[in-house]
């Protein structure tokens, strides 16, 4: 059933028009991913969607009584609440699901004023807030922002089993794979609907385009067809038929299909000498709390690495001290005399919002040397999808994500042998995220990134360093999901009594199906099991509310809901398996 539609909407500021004359229906059951390259205005429809901003032209309309909860990408805050007064809204008749949220979340201390939060606890306390309160339709504006991978496995799974509708846009690749079934794309002002997730797309985006460079080729034999008819006609009567004419003049005012826009660098690292970077036996701690223990690494040339961890632990912290703007309490960091550092930071730096943009990059350099030769500021501003028009524009008209790619761009220009990224991924378009990794494939250099975004660590990195436990940094080769095995696998075996698996060198029988004893003792239980795990869950969930200003037992009671699910999940899989297998033996008689 249809709930929301976006009909016939245009938007756009002073001269630049974001959409035009788009239409977007959103139906039950609809969870919607929005792509498209930053400043086409994605976050706009959000709005519009949310009834935040209306459409210049236009019309958007609403089931009534439908609720709709908004995440922006920077949220604004009260001040003098507390985390949990903030979340709740005076209102705590879910204070237990809402701690166990913001626990997920990363929050556990819910006295915390909200006056002192940061940039990241800000955005993840938003979107604590926006769950608790469900809503018919969740709009959030890059939720995987400031969230580290735990999080984001979790929110996914939470996303994933929500039942309203869910419309959002984020970069995260895997997560759009995982939780969306409606993939919409904004382009040159208009808008594409593909009822896919995140891979579907990329398949279904193929053949639009190939369609319409089909239809394309056939217009352009038809109109040298038509020309020709033309010429023939003035030199054999001097008159023509107004019909053809006008066919003429339809097919040559006919635009063909532009392709997609493109970041276009080239590797711009100056070279690099035989010293490259050497910690030795770094440690570091704030207010008392250990962050970094004796953590000892020669990096080597062109080496790729990606460091993960919880919020908090560290890993910006590390990277300044590899940077040299913070110093280690012990230890020492050795730097290679031809080593030059790009490093690309949280938050842009050095942004005077008032400077054109042309000036930001010229501040840099007026001509760089490229592999094809020099290159001028506004050539490469052009290759980063800056316009002239945008060029000459103050840096405060540029969306936040165009500010992102201009920094960037700005980074890249200093001819840096190793990069340093931190988070490079928020706040940057999926377009500009894949032309990064093809520059990074390319760069001569070391790169250094901390990453929650799996995708990216997939396809850069070929190191892992983790943050596990107080300090100390555990090395995993391959990208995040070698991690992910590696960890499972490890899991796994200290769960699990070893084994001395005895050789069989006997051929192998085709055996008839049956349930052993146990598996026919478990299939007479099972249903039972699966009850009782139910009711308990139940059960759990009610303490939980009656719990809620309990600290202590509230911990214990996640801990043993979690246990429960697990329990409960495993014994539906098992219940599938003997089921399957029920049926096989029945077919075998």
């Amino acid at each position: 059933m249809n709930v929301l539609t976006v009909q016939q909407a245009t938007k756009g500021y002073g001269d630049r028009i974001l959409f035009r004359d788009i239409t977007l229906g959103l139906n039950e059951g609809d969870k919607v991913g929005i792509i498209g390259i930053n400043g086409t205005g994605k976050s706009t429809l959000l709005k519009i969607i949310a009834g935040l901003e209306y459409p210049d032209s236009g019309d958007v309309v609403m089931n009534r009584n439908t609720t709709i909860a908004y995440l922006p990408q920077n949220p604004e805050f009260p001040k003098g609440l507390t985390l949990l007064q903030y979340v709740m809204e005076q209102s705590f008749e879910r204070e237990g699901e809402a701690k166990s949220i913001l626990m997920r979340l990363g929050l556990p201390d819910y006295e915390m004023q909200t006056d002192i939060l940061s940039g990241g606890q800000k955005k993840r306390a938003a979107l604590a807030k926006i769950l608790i309160h469900s809503a018919d339709i969740l709009v959030l504006d890059e939720p995987t922002n400031h969230i580290d991978n735990e999080m984001a496995k979790w929110l996914e799974d939470y996303l994933r089993k929500y039942r309203g509708i869910l419309v959002m846009v984020t970069h995260d690749r895997y997560f759009l794979d995982r939780v969306t079934n409606k993939i919409i794309e904004i382009d040159d002002q208009t808008l594409y609907t593909y009822e896919s997730n995140y891979s579907g797309f990329l398949e279904l985006k193929k053949q639009r385009q190939d369609m319409e460079y089909a239809s394309d080729r056939k217009r352009r034999s038809i109109l040298r067809m038509e020309l020709e008819w033309a010429k023939r006609g003035v030199r054999a009567r001097g008159t023509k038929q107004q019909a053809r004419l006008d066919r003429l003049e339809e097919l040559k005012n006919q635009t063909s299909p532009e392709e997609d826009a493109k970041i276009e660098i080239s590797s711009l690292a100056t070279r690099m000498g035989r010293k490259t970077i050497e910690l030795k036996e770094i440690s570091k701690s704030f207010h008392g709390k250990k962050y970094i223990q004796n953590f000892s690494y020669i990096i080597l040339k062109n080496e790729r690495i990606g460091i993960i961890g919880p919020n908090g632990c560290g890993k910006t912290t590390l990277l300044q001290i590899i940077n040299q703007r913070i110093k280690p309490d012990s230890g020492s960091i050795e730097i290679g005399e031809t080593i030059k550092i790009g490093y690309f930071t949280q938050e842009s730096e050095g942004f005077d919002t008032k400077q054109r943009v042309i000036d930001y990059i010229r501040d840099t350099a007026e001509y760089i040397t490229v592999p094809e030769g020099k290159i001028s500021a506004s050539k490469m501003l052009e290759r980063f999808l800056f316009t002239p028009d945008m060029q000459y524009a103050p840096i405060e008209k540029l969306s936040g994500g165009e500010q992102r790619r201009l920094y960037l761009l700005k980074v890249l220009m200093e001819s840096p042998n190793v990069l340093i990224l931190d988070e490079p991924t928020n706040d940057l378009d999926i377009a500009t995220l894949t032309i990064l990794e093809d520059y990074l494939d390319h760069f001569q250099g070391i790169v250094i990134t901390v990453s929650h975004d799996r995708y990216f660590l997939d396809r850069i990195v070929n190191r892992i360093f983790a943050f596990e436990g107080e300090g100390r940094i555990v090395q995993y080769e391959g990208g995040y999901t070698d991690y992910l095995a590696k960890k499972t696998d490890t899991i796994t075996e200290m769960a699990s009594p070893k084994v001395k698996k005895e050789k069989n060198y006997k051929k192998p029988r085709q055996k008839k199906l049956k349930f052993t004893y146990a598996e026919n003792k478990e299939y007479e239980t099972i249903e039972d099991d699966i009850e009782h795990l139910e009711i308990h869950l139940e059960e759990l969930e009610n303490q939980m509310l009656k719990a809620a200003h309990d600290f202590v037992k509230l911990n214990e009671l996640m801990a043993d809901k979690e246990k429960t699910e697990n329990d409960l999940e495993y014994k539906m899989e098992r219940w599938e398996y003997l089921n399957d297998l029920a049926e096989k033996i029945e077919a075998q008689k």
